[in-house]
């Protein structure tokens, strides 16, 4: 006895209800690659913001001390994003790494 394909399977395929199958074209990665260094772009541009306020703040040119806290914290968070997006890649792949052939 042979199993064949399930057909209601292949008739939602076509339908538009699991996202992403019509339209699945092979890639060759360079859209994530770019993504993430506008990501790093972008980190390294509001940690320079930060410290540029900082020192503003230190030598007292500044009148604003809550854009000196606010750049702060959006320079923070955006590293915590940064460094969790890397440690679930890394995860990703040493799972890839422990899967049997």
């Amino acid at each position: 006895m042979t199993i064949g394909a399930i057909p209601a399977v292949q008739s939602v395929a076509g339908t538009g209800y699991l996202p992403g199958v019509q339209n699945s074209q092979p890639t060759d990665g360079a859209s994530f690659g770019s993504a993430l260094a506008g990501a790093v772009d972008n980190l390294q541009a509001l940690q320079s913001t930060s410290n540029t306020l900082a020192v503003q703040a230190v030598t007292g040119n500044l009148n604003d001390i809550h854009a000196a806290t606010i750049a702060s914290t959006r320079a923070q968070v955006s590293l915590e994003l940064v460094a969790a997006v890397r440690n679930k890649g890394v995860d990703a792949f040493n799972e890839i790494m422990r899967m049997q052939a």
